[in-house]
């Protein structure tokens, strides 16, 4: 599996992103926004999911069908803004575990800084997707991906809302092993290391914060 990049253009993702970006829109809606794409994203990332066969009784008949082959997963959301992912993910899949991986930007290098890591402990049995609404420079990602990869998870996928060429490039060359879900490619980096046009700060505008 080698730099795997998926742009999500569904009509509804496409049009709550529009709301997502509009800067008068307010926390509560921001916030169901955010919940809402994810799990129409997960919807898409987990389309690879494999099925096993098995016989259902109905009302009527004995009727062979298919479920989930026993697969566990984890969602690890990247603090503190892939929060506001989780709901929308476990709505999807309640039994998935969830982890926490803490990383900062430091305003002035724009290198991540790890401040907390919390995983499942069977991490190493489960497919994991790491949660982070934006991909910016990409080097938050890269550092919460080194992190799981030592626990050796089964697969890791990556998924964002939105995303900048700069944290694509940055996160490909990384871990070309890792597929990237985003919702929309956006223009640029700016100076100060934000995505253009972006939605502003994802992380403040979900819990109020500015």
């Amino acid at each position: 599996m080698k730099n795997q990049v998926f742009v999500m253009n569904h009509p509804l993702i496409q049009h709550k992103i529009s709301l997502l970006r509009d800067r008068d829109t307010g926390v509560k809606e921001f916030r169901e926004m955010i919940s809402e794409i994810a799990m129409l994203m997960c919807y898409e990332a987990t389309r690879d999911l494999p099925l096993k066969e098995v016989e259902i009784e109905t009302p009527l008949a004995v009727a062979k069908t298919k479920i989930l082959a026993g697969r566990k997963m984890a969602f690890i959301p990247i603090l503190r803004a892939g929060i506001g992912m989780v709901d929308g993910v476990t709505t999807l899949i309640p039994a998935a575990k969830v982890g926490h991986i803490g990383l900062y930007r430091d305003p002035e290098t724009l290198k991540p800084v790890e401040y907390y890591s919390k995983l499942p402990t069977d991490v190493n049995d489960r497919d994991v997707i790491v949660l982070d609404p934006m991909l910016a420079t990409g080097g938050t990602a890269v550092d919460a991906i080194d992190i799981i990869k030592k626990e050796n998870p089964k697969s890791i996928k990556f998924m964002c809302i939105i995303a900048a060429p700069e944290g694509v490039k940055t996160l490909t060359n990384a871990h070309p092993d890792v597929p990237v879900y985003c919702a929309a490619l956006d223009e640029k980096l700016n100076e100060n290391g934000y995505i253009v046009p972006g939605l502003g700060d994802a992380g403040d505008r979900i819990f109020g914060t500015k």
